[in-house]
């Protein structure tokens, strides 16, 4: 009961620093959207930094699920690229509304100079890594790292302005021309393997 009640209370958390941001949401915030009383509420948590550390954990324990799960269905490197990319549309309104919850996060605790900022910019960590291993896999070698950090950065780019314009038709048209970029670099990987002539 007090580990489910514990992660009620993470949960809770989790969504109203997204929603709200990490300063701006209190411990009456988090308590009142889980339904418990204050004195109920410290019994689990003494403060705000040690929820901060149990969201932290939560969004990557979810991230590397979620990569997880991209390894299983996808066929080959490109396609679960490609599912990275698309992560844009399947949180498009969520992202259009609030903005990426990593990159939000990880700006606001380093606005703070929050001591759990470099905890927060794991979960980017967690994806530059993920992203270098499938280009890796397809044959970029020493230039796999630079394309993870491309495509990372191009992301949370879509994701900051789709959010400020709350534009749907912007953010799918990048994701569109992310593939395509995609799609041009194996290209351009595959002729230079295979130069024209041989």
């Amino acid at each position: 009961m007090a580990t489910e009640t514990r992660e009620r209370i993470v949960e809770a958390a989790d969504l109203l620093f997204y929603q709200h941001g990490f300063e701006a949401t209190s411990f009456a915030d988090i308590a009142r959207t889980v339904g418990i009383s204050r004195g109920n509420f410290y019994h689990h948590f003494k403060t705000k930094d040690d929820i901060l550390d149990g969201v932290i954990n939560r969004r990557l324990a979810n991230t590397e699920q979620m990569l997880d799960r991209w390894e299983i269905a996808g066929s080959d490197p490109a396609e679960r690229i490609r599912s990275f990319i698309h992560i844009l549309i399947v949180n498009g309104e969520k992202i259009r509304k609030f903005g990426c919850p990593v990159g939000t996060l990880s700006s606001e605790l380093a606005k703070l100079n929050h001591a759990a900022k470099s905890d927060a910019a794991a979960l980017f960590t967690l994806f530059r890594s993920w992203l270098r291993r499938q280009f890796e896999r397809l044959g970029f070698g020493d230039k796999s790292d630079e394309l993870a950090m491309h495509i990372l950065g191009r992301s949370q780019g879509v994701a900051t302005l789709a959010n400020a314009f709350d534009d749907d038709r912007f953010l799918r048209h990048e994701v569109e021309l992310m593939c395509d970029w995609l799609d041009a670099q194996i290209a351009d990987l595959a002729n230079s393997n295979h130069p024209t002539g041989e």
